[in-house]
């Protein structure tokens, strides 16, 4: 990043719309500055929203998931707890803190696609417009603590420190490269797809040359050696977390959520198309983004890549922000060429779509609406995920009420055992206060931290159907109902609403362990 001196003088040759020959801005005007406060505008917003519901379910797995550091976990590597450990440090069990690290990564992305625009030669106005572009998407993928948060940081700095490399000529920014690769493989393995986009970016562009430079083999070298804890452990772990991913791909393809891959790009970037458009064409076929030809390509493999392998359409999000400064760059060399009067229109329609974009976004994906108000219900069919925000501490407030109507040698050797990590998760996160043991379950990584010693003789059960539960247990007997505040019907309320009260398992504890493994 450039340093921040005191004052900025502004070369000549300076284009149309930037400060003239000899102008000299104070430093609170930089672009540097300009940018920074664009992006903790975006943290602003989430501090502001993020307490306006409650733990999404995912949220809850990761948070359990922090409190048990390891070098991988059954659903994702360990970037995301690990960030999840230090918020619980920091800041307890608060949903705005624990969302913090999220909020924090997005808005790194938003300052270094501006910087990218930087680097590929734009000024002023065209940073703020790449960097304005990734508002939108740094709103949404920051409003929940994980993975995808961290997964978009990691391709937008190896994005940048490409760009630095194209631009300076450097092999040493290899290095760079190499660290940015593998922290995105320790956080989410679809970075190997931008991977394959960066080795057919060299292979198909003047970049070749590189092969021939120790700085990338030391690279390689560097993000092997940083990936490598988590290799060891996925091979301790027989590699468990391919047998996670092949069941989710099967049941995003078996739900229809891979169908609409490409349709679902123009939802991912809205008003943007032009810019990321115009970002594709500069440097793919562009005489000007010659140097940057290699782009072109980090975004297309993986496109590629995504498409034939079935991949769910967000998986792209994070090659868009290198699209949006290079698009930029651009626009600013196009309206040079324009009227004065048609290049202001331009940029007056540019910045309407980039707002009309930020609008939708804080419209539709941040915690803002009254829950169950028209606002909320139209926000609902576009931001499903809202209605699993809901409930979890009445929920563990029901089992605590049912647990206190057990006679006493039955609260004596309780368990609580859960069919799915939201369950799971909000007994472990809220449980405490009701002097609730800790919940047992099957799922991904809970499975690994079995069932408890001694082992629970008298169970509550919940997510779990009832042919299960009659096939495995003496007894079992309904002893409530997820709680339904605000009338929001979720997947609590919706697939599997029945708790129960089950004892006499019918075979050893470590039999039905062994065989009660399974992913979600």
């Amino acid at each position: 990043m450039p340093e921040l001196n005191p004052q900025i003088t502004v070369p000549a040759g300076s284009a149309p719309g930037q400060p003239a020959l000899g102008t000299v801005l104070p430093s609170f005007l930089s672009d540097t500055t300009a940018l920074v406060c664009l992006a903790l505008a975006t943290v602003v917003v989430h501090l502001l929203t993020g307490g306006r519901y409650g733990f999404h379910r995912d949220e809850l797995a990761t948070l359990d998931d922090a409190r048990h550091l390891s070098w991988g976990y059954v659903a994702y590597p360990p970037i995301t707890p690990f960030f999840g450990r230090v918020s619980l440090v920091l800041f307890g069990t608060s949903l705005v803190g624990f969302r913090f690290f999220a909020a924090m990564a997005e808005a790194v992305a938003v300052l270094l696609t501006g910087l990218m625009a930087r680097e590929l030669g734009g000024w002023r106005g065209a940073q703020l417009v790449a960097a304005t572009a990734a508002v939108p998407f740094a709103l949404a993928g920051g409003a929940l603590m994980q993975y995808v948060s961290f997964d978009y940081l990691s391709w937008v700095l190896t994005a940048y420190f490409v760009v630095r490399l194209l631009k300076s000529d450097d092999p040493r920014w290899w290095l760079a490269i190499g660290g940015a690769i593998g922290l995105g493989m320790m956080t989410k393995y679809t970075m190997g797809f931008f991977v394959i986009g960066i080795v057919v970016g060299v292979v198909a562009t003047n970049a070749r040359r590189y092969f021939a430079s120790k700085w990338l083999w030391l690279g390689v070298a560097l993000s092997i050696v940083v990936f490598l804890p988590n290799l060891v452990w996925q091979a301790q772990h027989h590699f468990i977390s391919l047998d996670f991913l092949r069941h989710i791909h099967e049941r995003d393809i078996r739900w229809g959520r891979t169908k609409n891959f490409l349709p679902e790009q123009l939802n991912l970037t809205l008003f943007a198309l032009p810019l990321w458009i115009a970002g594709l064409y500069y440097c793919l076929i562009s005489p000007a983004g010659r140097r940057f030809r290699m782009l072109g390509w980090m975004y297309l493999v993986p496109l590629l890549l995504f498409m034939l392998a079935k991949g769910r359409s967000y998986y792209l999000v994070a090659a868009y922000p290198m699209l949006y400064a290079a698009g930029s760059v651009w626009g600013e060399q196009w309206l040079r060429t324009l009227r004065p009067s048609w290049a202001s229109a331009a940029r007056a329609l540019a910045w309407t779509a980039l707002v009309a974009d930020i609008a939708i976004a804080v419209a539709f994906t941040l915690p803002v609406a009254p829950v169950n108000s028209a606002w909320w219900k139209r926000a609902v069919k576009i931001q499903g995920g809202f209605r699993e925000e809901l409930g979890w501490p009445e929920l563990t407030q029901t089992v605590a009420q049912i647990r206190d109507s057990l006679p006493a040698q039955d609260r004596a050797h309780l368990g609580i055992l859960a069919g799915n990590y939201g369950e799971a998760g909000a007994i472990n996160l809220y449980g405490p206060r009701y002097r609730l043991p800790q919940a047992i379950s099957g799922i991904n990584s809970f499975w690994a931290r079995g069932y408890g010693n001694p082992a629970p003789e008298t169970l509550i059960v919940l997510g779990i159907s009832r042919a299960f539960l009659d096939r495995n247990f003496s007894s079992c007997e309904l002893a409530g109902h997820t709680p339904n505040p605000y009338g929001i019907e979720n997947e609590e309320t919706r697939d599997h609403p029945d708790i129960y009260v089950c004892r006499g398992l019918r075979q050893s504890w470590p039999e039905f362990w062994s065989d009660f493994q399974y992913y979600g």
